[in-house]
């Protein structure tokens, strides 16, 4: 299977062969190993409902061919029923909570500045407690600029 070169070469080509590993590197690995694993279950889905249809088709009236594509159209329809609802949960998380793009995963650096924020430290995350704090400066939105700060 040729999933992993591919999977590899992405992430390289994205973020440049640089030799280093980066936080965004794992992004783009993790959103194609989720894409192969969301078609390889569509795929498996349709082998499924293909071959309940042919055991159905070949049964010959056997009842225990019968129950065995009753079994396998049934797994199947459990499959698809657990997949639409996973989406569907994390749309409705997505309604609740205001942010549109929950099904798409990514990893934002924190933002820093070239100019005010920097000679006093770097931008952090508001819920962090700061030794020394001097309001947003040219941090983004949801960010203050601060020195010596931590993680709650």
């Amino acid at each position: 299977m040729h999933v992993l070169p591919v999977v590899v070469a992405a992430t390289l080509d994205t973020y440049g062969n640089t030799g280093v590993a980066t936080i965004q590197s794992l992004q783009t690995l993790f959103t194609n190993v989720l894409s192969v694993v969301v078609a390889l279950a569509g795929v498996a889905l349709f082998i499924m409902f293909v071959v309940s249809g042919f055991t159905f088709l070949f049964s010959g009236g056997d009842p225990k061919k019968l129950e065995q594509a009753r079994g396998t159209l049934t797994n199947a329809i459990v499959g698809l029923v657990v997949i639409v609802a996973a989406y569907l949960i994390l749309r409705l998380i997505g309604v609740f909570t205001g942010y549109t793009n929950i099904t798409k995963f990514s990893v934002s650096p924190i933002p820093t500045s070239a100019s005010g924020c920097s000679y006093h430290g770097g931008c952090v995350p508001n819920s962090w407690v700061c030794e020394r704090s001097y309001g947003q400066l040219d941090c983004a939105e949801h960010f203050k600029c601060g020195g010596h700060c931590s993680a709650p």
